[in-house]
């Protein structure tokens, strides 16, 4: 399986900057593709941005030319960097992660257990 492990979250003023990062661990063979998904209170969540295999990227509409995703491999993380924050960026932000595992053919996803990022003045 993969854990995947959440920081970088918290209080941040309007128009400022946070840095997320999602670290897995496992019995990992590849990853496929990592991201990022949040959830507002509501009944709707939103995929923010993923970084595939590949080094593709994509980015909700939301949030596009603010925040950028990026990786180090060698240490299988994955980064969002947050800028331009706003109010209703706020929201808990669910690390993704589709890795292939050694010794099984399919592929596994989990998410992470999530990070509060409240943006206020």
């Amino acid at each position: 399986q993969v854990q995947l492990v959440e920081s970088g979250g918290g209080l941040v003023q309007p128009g400022g900057s946070l840095r997320l990062s999602c670290a897995a661990s496992g019995n990992i063979a590849s990853i496929n593709v990592m991201g990022w998904y949040r959830r507002a209170p509501g009944p709707q969540g939103e995929l923010v941005a993923t970084l595939s295999l590949g080094g593709e990227t994509t980015y909700a509409d939301s949030v596009k030319d603010r925040f950028i995703i990026s990786n180090d491999n060698a240490k299988n993380t994955v980064f969002l960097q947050m800028n331009s924050l706003k109010p209703e960026d706020t929201a808990v932000y669910y690390c993704y992660c589709n890795a292939r595992l050694l010794g099984y053919p399919v592929p596994y996803s989990n998410f992470g257990q999530g990070t509060q990022v409240t943006v206020s003045s």
